[in-house]
């Protein structure tokens, strides 16, 4: 039986904590509109901006000396109509960022601005003096807290310290109810033990001594380890499931689900040749040398797409390209015995079979597995089972080729598909 005076503590600590919380909440009043500002800032401009240093946009540190407040309210409302306007510092900063506009946030009020730059100059001031805003901060919030507060919270204390006194009492009670009748239980479960072992004995007792029983055991368990060895030589080789970790955490969800990114844009080899083609770095970076994910990760670059950076030898800082490339590792997933053929091309072009078909329901995956089985009769199975379509050009050759059989002409093996390089090289 667990000691119930725990509870007692816990209740106490939980009491303080909370008298902790609601002067913490009392003291923090007036860091209010820093705090919204440090939400709509990371929500709304940690892509683009960083208040120490240059991002896609200049750095945010000394703003408020360089812009009034008025400016500023104009400049991040609706930068492109203060740059309409004439206004020659927003046309100064428009050509210096190669007229690239900032978003407009038209539906913020002046106060969240205010609250946006209230921020930012709080972390400037943190970063000019780490000790700014302590002491000074807690002695302004404290001056705030009233006298009906106080005499709240010594109520609440007092009723707290009332409650503990009576349950500590109760417990005690409890306690003494619980070592009266600990002897008792314990004997009751020695009973019951002795009572189940007795059982147990008894019951192999009869079971061996029946054979006919005995033999039927046994010939159930050679059954069953003939059924379990069959089907584990079976599956050799068979690795559904298979999730191997991958150099770079790409998603397939993400980027075929979410954004709907056609599967042929990375493995544009799939209509076209026999294998898919892992896709190279390159295409990554078609979107990549913008795309960061930095309002995920509070404005800094995602580590994933920092490694394939690295991969590429990228420089977000300068956008340049090094002279120091690496290729990425990826681990193969789905491979096939080296006596099996397969074509991409003839099953997504020629038959428009779809990728999820073999894949499975890939646009949803966080990291890629092997769906399917890839055995010789799952193969059979889909084949016996797919309808031929047989409007497509490769039926009208075959087609072409039997009339001249019909006719006794000429055929040659080019007419029925001699020439592909798939037949001899594979």
């Amino acid at each position: 039986m667990r000691n119930i005076s725990s509870v007692l503590g816990r209740f106490a600590k939980s009491i303080s904590v909370s008298l902790v919380l609601l002067f913490a909440v009392t003291m923090s009043s007036n860091a209010q509109d820093a705090k919204e500002g440090a939400a709509l800032f990371k929500a709304n401009c940690t892509a683009c901006h960083k208040v120490d240093r240059k991002l896609t946009g200049p750095a945010l540190a000394g703003m408020t000396e360089r812009h009034s407040e008025e400016w500023l309210i104009k400049w991040i409302r609706n930068s492109q109509a203060l740059i309409a306007s004439g206004d020659p510092v927003a046309n100064q900063i428009f050509e210096e960022y190669n007229k690239v506009a900032m978003p407009a946030f038209s539906q913020f009020s002046d106060d969240q601005i205010k609250s946006i730059i209230a921020y930012v100059k709080e972390e400037e001031a943190k970063a000019n003096d780490p000790n700014k805003g302590g002491a000074a901060g807690a002695a302004a919030a404290s001056s705030d807290v009233n006298n009906l507060m106080i005499v709240g919270i010594a109520a609440i204390l007092l009723l707290a310290i009332g409650v503990i006194v009576i349950l500590s009492r109760v417990i005690k009670t409890l306690e003494k109810v619980i070592a009266n009748n600990a002897a008792a239980i314990e004997a009751a479960k020695a009973r019951n033990e002795a009572y189940e072992e007795s059982r147990k004995v008894k019951f192999a007792q009869k079971f061996l001594k029946n054979k006919k029983l005995v033999g039927f055991t046994a010939l159930m368990v050679v059954a069953l380890l003939a059924v379990l060895g069959w089907k584990t030589m079976w599956n050799v080789g068979v690795h559904t499931g298979y999730k191997p970790v991958q150099p770079i955490k790409f998603s397939h969800q993400i980027h075929a689900g979410v954004n709907q990114i056609e599967c042929q844009y990375c493995h544009g080899g799939a209509y076209k040749s026999k294998n898919a083609s892992i896709p190279s770095a390159n295409i990554c970076m078609n979107c990549h040398n913008t795309i960061t994910a930095a309002d995920h990760y509070d404005g800094e670059i995602s580590p994933e797409i920092l490694k394939l950076y690295r991969a590429v030898d990228w420089d977000p800082d300068t956008r340049t390209y090094g002279n120091n490339p690496r290729p990425i590792e990826w681990v193969r997933i789905h491979n096939l015995p080296d006596f099996a053929y397969f074509n991409h091309s003839q099953h997504v072009s020629v038959a428009g079979v779809a990728c999820q078909t073999c894949h499975g329901p890939i646009e949803t995956m966080e990291e890629v597995y092997q769906y399917s089985p890839l055995t010789m009769k799952w193969c059979v199975d889909c084949h016996r089972n797919t309808e031929v379509n047989a409007d497509n050009k490769y039926y009208d050759q075959l087609i072409e080729a039997h009339e001249k059989l019909k006719k006794e002409e000429k055929m040659t093996a080019a007419m029925i598909g001699g020439l592909e390089c798939g037949k001899c090289h594979y």
